[in-house]
């Protein structure tokens, strides 16, 4: 599979708890699925600002792993892609151990995927 599929579908993963993020932003009562299931309704405001934020971040994270793919050409310096691959393994790695079950089986899948993805575009994509 090539780097550019490999960097699509890292995009396209890291849309799902992108949008996730800005529905708990705007309210929605998803909080079980999120921060270990702290707040398992709605966000505490400054919760709600947080996931706009995480948001944004999986969108620049996102930007980072087309642009590194080739699918995208806006000039991100190297690390960017790096600091992106190196979020991407964390929040795997935190999706996979929460004590949240709903976030632990939602997410972690998700994430691990980006995971691979990203590994992927990182080594110039995986022989068919």
């Amino acid at each position: 599979m090539s780097a550019q599929t490999l960097a699509i579908i890292y995009a396209a993963l890291a849309a799902l708890p992108m949008a996730m993020h800005i529905a708990l932003s705007l309210g929605a009562p998803l909080g079980r699925f999120t921060v270990g299931g702290r707040f398992p309704g709605r966000l505490p405001g400054a919760w709600r600002g947080l996931a706009l934020v995480q948001a944004a971040l999986l969108l620049a994270m996102g930007c980072a792993v087309l642009d590194r793919g080739g699918v995208l050409s806006i000039g991100l310096p190297d690390a960017a892609f790096w600091l992106a691959l190196a979020l991407t393994l964390l929040t795997a790695l935190a999706n996979g151990i929460t004590p949240s079950r709903p976030e632990r089986m939602l997410w972690g899948p998700v994430t691990f995927a980006m995971s691979v993805a990203a590994i992927g575009v990182a080594t110039g994509g995986f022989a068919p």
